[in-house]
């Protein structure tokens, strides 16, 4: 249900004054419909407590949030390559409440991303606060300085991590960021993206 998503998009970016309020309480722009989005989401209790969005980029199909934003980034892109632009990430004020570490959960979604789509690099657009835990625990190093973006009233700077050389790293250390076969329903079900790798299906929005 993706208004779902855009209402708790909403819900957390208004509780941190990170967006201006607007009548309709949703949050979402052209970028969730295209061809190489996918949508995922964390339920709990019934009720949707965290969310991501991931635009998988290549040659074929070079357009994500963040691509516009900091266009260099896509010169590192090399023929044949992928990359990952994990955007949009939220986790519901209340839920943090619970005491469970529902950031550590929504994490794992752009990692099992990464390595379902095998992709070369993944972008973090973040602010400066958390570029800290990126650089610490991901293996991301800085790339471009914060600026405006996409409508959210403070700016992002831009991180990069080549995930095939930090993967191992990451979950050596970090295990829980990847499959963990003792929690089968942690496990996530990617849709393919014809648009960005030909040979695929048509892609579908999910929900873990």
């Amino acid at each position: 249900d993706l208004e779902k998503i855009f209402r708790l998009r909403y819900d957390c970016y208004r509780a941190e004054n990170a967006i201006d309020p607007n009548e309709t309480g949703i949050m979402r722009d052209s970028y969730d419909e295209s061809a190489n989005c996918v949508h995922v989401a964390v339920e709990f209790q019934d009720k949707y407590v965290a969310a991501v969005r991931l635009h998988l980029v290549s040659n074929e199909e070079p357009h994500a949030p963040s691509i516009e934003v900091f266009p260099d980034v896509v010169k590192i892109l090399e023929p044949g390559q992928t990359m990952l632009d994990p955007t949009r990430f939220v986790v519901h004020p209340q839920a943090r409440l619970l005491g469970f570490p529902l950031h550590l959960v929504a994490l794992r979604i752009p990692f099992l991303a990464a390595m379902n789509y095998d992709v070369d690099t993944v972008l973090a657009a973040v602010r400066k606060e958390h570029s800290a835990f990126y650089l610490r625990y991901l293996g991301y190093q800085y790339f471009a300085t914060p600026r405006p973006y996409l409508g959210l009233i403070k700016p992002l700077g831009l991180m990069t991590a080549r995930f095939k050389e930090e993967r191992d790293k990451v979950l050596d250390k970090y295990p829980f960021f990847g499959p963990i076969d003792s929690i089968p329903q942690s496990d996530i079900e990617f849709p393919r993206l014809p648009e960005v790798r030909p040979s695929c299906e048509k892609s579908v929005a999910r929900v873990a």
